[in-house]
């Protein structure tokens, strides 16, 4: 007999919490391939509403969405040297057709610069021709892990590089923009407007908080000129994750594909030619799992509003087998009634009628499920004209009347989106701390917390830092023998910098190594 509940805590064993989270609401089942999932329709629309929302609104920049092929000629793959060392141990590769060896092995795309950049090249001639916005939603894979199934228990928890479903998985849906731009300028203006965007998808329709920044020269995408991020946090594991990036990839990739047009500030006749300048970006079905690992509790899911396929979901109650049949007829005639109402104003809205399953049982059912608000109904109900409406995600519960149902349902929805980006919000807010002293740096992230500090910005006291931050094994905290400790690394360079103290230039030294600090810092172990 398959489990349907949640048996563990999520702050006593939050990867197996997790898991049971996807798992028993219907969001994700697993496959025989390991590192590959099967996205259930709970999570899928979830992913719908996402592109639904950015799709359109990049559509208002000029971009057009196109599709390129999977596969990958090794001889292409590798034209961009230092972009391909950043993906080799990741890539899959094609290479045998049938029971033939294919004469040049086949990559299936880790990402599509080298895909589409030839294309690029081909397709912009003149200055006419930019800028050039391209989108495409798909698929990639990145088979960056040998045994993922050994380390699902402990990658949450402590990081280590393994399979989690939606954070690391060996194929992910997601969607790629690449675009091209006569000046710096231009590309520069984008960036910030795809990130912008970016922070839109997470703090509006998924109600979680980020911090938008660019990474340093060491975690930026590689072949890039720079990387612009947003980083999310998980309270329970004070762990940071990269939620999603937009880089400018400056000219580095159109001098190696010949992207070229003839200047057009040049005006004396002479033919010069320069290269394009080039972004892309990019945003992933780990969106999903950033998530849930924000807002499920110990029941299951709870799931902001917008994105939720269910938004309100109607029980009949007070009924039993002694039941008069004109009772039962009032509850299920004023059931359609709300049904029909409800969706007339745009709410997603089912009744489940089951009759073989009781109250209790549809209750923990739809709270399993993350289903933001339960109206019930039952004869005292009707009689009153009202419904009892209980909120999924602090379990508040007021009668709601009859009469104003359809203004109060979609404020009630409205409250708990607002309201639950606020308290995570308040949460994140309350655990990233600035650290003016190395000695209090390991003691705030073995606290779960950031740590944001001045910081000189060299790759030399980076790697100084992950080393030195490594979690050390305490009497109070035993180390995990299957897996390293993992050391701080930087997250961001925030915008938004602290002001109070502020950096002073020549004055305000790094707190690592004691070299000038040029801007604070957002540092913490991640996934």
């Amino acid at each position: 007999m398959s489990k349907t509940g949640i048996e563990v805590q999520k702050e006593k064993d939050f990867s197996t919490w997790y898991q049971q989270v996807l798992t028993r609401s219907d969001m994700l089942e697993y496959y025989d391939i390991s590192g590959c999932y099967v996205i259930r329709p709970l999570a899928y629309n979830i992913w719908q509403e996402i592109e639904k929302f950015f799709d359109a609104e990049i559509k208002k920049l000029g971009v057009e969405d196109a599709y390129f092929p999977m596969f990958v000629s090794q001889r292409v793959l590798e034209k961009e040297k230092a972009h391909i060392e950043g993906f080799a141990p990741e890539v899959a590769w094609v290479t045998k057709a049938g029971s033939s060896n294919l004469e040049e092995p086949i990559a299936i795309r880790p990402t599509s610069e080298t895909v589409m950049y030839p294309y690029f090249a081909k397709w912009i001639r003149s200055h006419r021709d930019l800028p050039l916005k391209l989108n495409q939603w798909c698929n990639v894979v990145r088979w960056e892990f040998k045994n993922p199934r050994k380390y699902l228990y402990i990658v949450l928890e402590i990081a280590f590089c393994g399979c989690a479903p939606f954070l690391r998985t060996r194929e992910f849906l997601w969607q790629e923009g690449h675009t091209a731009h006569l000046t710096k300028e231009e590309a520069d203006v984008e960036v910030r407007q795809i990130l912008e965007l970016y922070r839109q998808v997470y703090e509006d329709l998924l109600a979680v908080p980020v911090i938008k920044g660019v990474k340093s020269e060491k975690e930026k995408f590689a072949g890039g000129l720079y990387t612009t991020t947003i980083e999310g946090f998980i309270p329970t594991t004070g762990r940071g994750i990269q939620a999603a990036t937009s880089h400018c990839l400056g000219q580095n990739f159109s001098k190696m594909f010949d992207i070229v047009i003839e200047d057009p500030s040049v005006t004396d006749g002479t033919a010069k030619k320069i290269n394009v300048w080039q972004n892309s970006w990019g945003l992933t079905t780990r969106t999903i799992g950033v998530m849930v690992m924000t807002h499920g509790d110990n029941r299951g899911l709870v799931l902001p509003p917008r994105v939720a396929n269910l938004q309100v979901v109607v029980i009949p109650c007070g009924l039993t087998a002694k039941s008069k049949e004109q009772d039962r007829k009032k509850v299920e005639d004023k059931i359609q009634e709300v049904l029909t109402e409800l969706k007339a104003v745009g709410i997603k809205v089912k009744a489940d009628l089951r009759d073989n399953y009781t109250p209790a049982y549809k209750f923990n059912h739809w709270e399993l499920r993350g289903t933001p608000v339960r109206l019930e109904i039952g004869p005292r109900d009707v009689s009153s004209n009202q419904v009892m409406g209980i909120r999924r995600d602090t379990f508040e519960k007021k009668p709601i009347p009859l009469s104003e149902l359809t203004t109060r349902v979609p404020e009630l929805l409205d409250t708990i989106q607002r309201e639950m980006f606020e308290r995570a919000k308040k949460t994140y807010d309350e655990h990233v701390k600035i650290v003016l002293k190395w000695d209090d740096f390991v003691p705030m992230l073995d606290a779960k917390n950031f740590v944001l500090i001045p910081w000189c910005e060299t790759g030399q006291c980076e790697d100084q830092i992950k080393e030195n931050s490594a979690r050390k094994a305490t009497q109070d905290e035993a180390e995990d023998e299957r897996a390293p400790s993992m050391g701080a690394k930087s997250l961001c360079i925030p915008f938004d910098q602290p002001k109070n103290p502020p950096i002073v230039a020549g004055e305000t030294k790094c707190v690592a190594c004691g070299n000038d600090a040029k801007r604070y810092c957002l540092f913490g172990r991640s996934y």
